[in-house]
């Protein structure tokens, strides 16, 4: 028999229908482990959504209020796909009633919340995870294996970017990613998450970072409540609002192993589609990786031989960490639900297992203690020591 686990999901936006999706392939694409997510409730302030989620997803139950996802007593494991603002409380409520939480990046407002939550589930003694979907990438995988193999050698250079347009039509309207009030920080929540995740697991911890950050973007239409995404467009006759938080964040950084590097996200760019991607480069080689062209690495292991001393281009296989759940042949593409779908397995592996894997809230927590260097460095122009921000 198959060992089922209750999901509930709070919030059921663009992201919420992801991780709904995902749940449900979990039994068919790692059919091996014999893990099963039961579709109990999802919840949504917009009742339309929703509705509309319970009969896509085949949830149970729907709600309009979150607490009832968490008071659901066939719950064992919630999602949290809502807005920044609404965290804390919600995995506070989570945590409390026992629940294991995956919840989306930043994981609360601002680096002193992550510190708290990861208290508090820490206390609470409960399985955290959070969408850092970036990192399972196939191929990204299988570089962090040559990397930790010692393949590379010592690293020397990380360069890490995550430029990405969906904001960069001023038309765009000003959803709650643009609003300090319920994002709290804007690329470098959003965006800047990923970068220093994605550094953290392949090149190590960070010591020091000097950073900027800019708004170009201004007034953006006003959103209707319960409507669109990020991705949505308004009237350039619509009424505008002012645009709190910001669309640029740029970093020099040192590492704790001696390796320099930059991070560079941006929502508002354009020519960009979705280029979350890093470039590292050790004694021994070197790496390169683009999400959108996820499916392909570009390895340079030079052997001596001019002739030889060269980039090579290998694309996704069997022999890649988690490909052969979806493909049996190499070089087929995979997509960002796949990877959404390996962090849901990885996540309902974890509380099957009762082992806290990565990445939880520790690592959210890690990522939050260089954002906050960052923002202290937009202040004072200086370089910041990155320094722990964990409470005991």
């Amino acid at each position: 028999m198959p060992h089922t686990v209750g999901i509930g999901i709070i919030g059921m936006g663009w992201i919420g229908t992801v991780h709904s999706r995902c749940y449900r392939q979990v039994s068919d694409r790692y059919r091996d482990l014999g893990i099963q997510a039961r579709m109990v409730i999802c919840a949504d302030e917009v009742k339309n959504r929703a509705q509309e989620a319970q009969e896509r997803f085949g949830f149970e139950h729907w709600s309009t209020d979150w607490e009832d996802v968490i008071s659901n007593a066939d719950v064992e494991a919630i999602s949290i796909a809502s807005p920044n603002f609404l965290h804390i409380d919600m995995i506070r409520s989570a945590a409390k009633a026992g629940k294991h939480i995956f919840c989306e990046k930043p994981v609360g407002m601002n680096p002193l919340q992550t510190a708290e939550i990861e208290s508090i589930a820490r206390e609470a003694g409960v399985i955290s995870w959070v969408g850092y979907n970036y990192r399972w990438a196939p191929v990204v995988q299988y570089a962090r294996k040559l990397v930790q193999e010692g393949k590379i050698g010592d690293i020397t250079h990380y360069r890490g970017r995550f430029l990405v347009g969906y904001g960069r039509d001023p038309n765009g309207i000003l959803s709650w990613r643009f609003q300090r009030e319920f994002s709290g920080s804007g690329a470098l929540g959003d965006l800047i998450s990923h970068v220093v995740d994605m550094a953290h697991s392949m090149a190590g911890s960070i010591q020091s970072v000097t950073s900027t950050s800019e708004t170009f973007i201004t007034q953006r239409p006003i959103a209707t409540k319960g409507t669109g995404d990020h991705f949505s467009t308004g009237s350039a006759e619509s009424p505008k609002g002012d645009v709190t938080n910001e669309d640029y964040v740029g970093a020099l950084v040192h590492f704790s192993n001696g390796a320099r590097g930059s991070f560079e996200a941006c929502r508002v760019i354009k020519g960009p589609g979705c280029e979350m991607a890093f470039e590292l480069n050790g004694t021994k080689g070197a790496l390169k990786w683009n999400f959108e062209r996820m499916n392909e690495l570009q390895v340079h292991f030079p052997d001596g031989s001019d002739e030889h001393d060269g980039t090579t281009l290998i694309q996704s296989s069997p022999k890649h960490p988690s490909y052969v759940q979806f493909q049996t042949g190499p070089a087929i593409s995979m997509s960002y639900d796949d990877l959404k779908l390996i962090e849901a397995t990885e996540f309902l592996k974890s509380i099957v297992s009762e082992k806290q894997g990565e990445p939880g809230f520790k690592e959210a927590l890690a990522v939050a203690e260089v954002q906050e260097a960052m923002k202290k460095s937009w202040e004072s122009r200086k370089w910041e020591e990155v320094v722990s921000l964990r409470k005991s």
